[in-house]
């Protein structure tokens, strides 16, 4: 049996070949969001990056999961995409979100509160085989409380408004070439924003000991378990994360947990790991 498996962000995919059980290869792609990019842009990305190193070797089953993928004109989207250019009978792909990724990874086959907190943010209650809750993330601009997105929202116009120290934001224009005109145009006038905004969170974990910065990632973490997670059964469930903002701030994230009264279970950087396992013991 041979499989492929697909962790679509916004910022990156991650692709892993199962052969009868066994991972054989790690392919990283460019991130895939229907909400953000037109058809061809996805297929290109498909064509031009993955399939030169997949080659043309035909798979049993692919799995993808996808930001983006929840309603039926989405999926359906990514399944022509798909099946247009892997080597794969049509009825053998199968399109799940990013949020069932996270539930399968981090949640096996039991009931649990999984999130995720990377380029975006998401929650759920997963009863061991279905998502049966989910507080809608609303994105970057309305909500993704506590994701990359967010936090670089929060950075960029505190730091316009004088918000942290003068020296803080001479700093930041200076790491990054940026005038607040760029800026302007990046965010409001250019496309993908938030994978824009998200690419600030180095600048947040070199500076972690600013006090300035250890209070806002704090404080959007406290909002992000307020606003979602906090609202399904977290008083029986722990609560699962998986991403890069959750892994490489988990200290903080911990705190913020402390604040608001909430138990902690795993974190993981990426669901790939729990992934195979979960497909491993289907």
């Amino acid at each position: 049996m041979r499989i492929l498996m697909a962790d679509s962000g916004s910022t990156k995919t991650d692709w892993c070949v199962l052969d009868n059980g066994t991972p054989t290869q790690l392919i990283c792609t460019r991130g895939t969001n229907p909400y953000m990019q037109t058809p061809d842009e996805i297929g290109d990305e498909i064509a031009v990056h993955l399939l030169p190193v997949l080659g043309m070797t035909s798979f049993d089953a692919v799995y993808f999961y996808g930001a983006g993928c929840v309603y039926p004109d989405k999926i359906a989207l990514m399944h022509h995409l798909l099946s247009a250019r892997l080597p794969v009978r049509p009825d053998r792909i199968e399109i799940g979100s990013d949020m069932l990724a996270a539930a399968r990874a981090l949640c096996g086959h039991e009931p649990g509160i999984a999130c995720i907190l990377g380029t975006g943010s998401n929650s759920c209650f997963y009863n061991g085989v279905h998502i049966v809750e989910n507080i809608s993330p609303l994105g970057y601009i309305l909500g993704d409380e506590g994701s990359g997105a967010y936090l670089g929202k929060r950075l960029i116009g505190d730091l316009l408004k004088n918000q942290a120290s003068h020296g803080l934001r001479e700093t930041f224009l200076a790491r990054y070439h940026l005038q607040p005109s760029d800026i302007i145009d990046r965010v409001y006038r250019q496309p993908l924003a938030n994978r824009f905004l998200a690419g600030f969170a180095p600048f947040l974990a070199e500076h972690i000991e600013d006090p300035y910065i250890h209070g806002m990632i704090l404080s959007s973490f406290e909002q992000f378990l307020l606003r979602n997670p906090m609202q399904y059964d977290y008083r029986k469930y722990r609560i699962h994360f998986v991403g890069s903002i959750a892994f490489h701030f988990q200290q903080i994230l911990h705190a913020a947990a402390h604040v608001v009264g909430a138990q902690l279970g795993q974190v993981l950087k990426s669901p790939m790991d729990g992934l195979v396992r979960f497909h491993q013991s289907a």
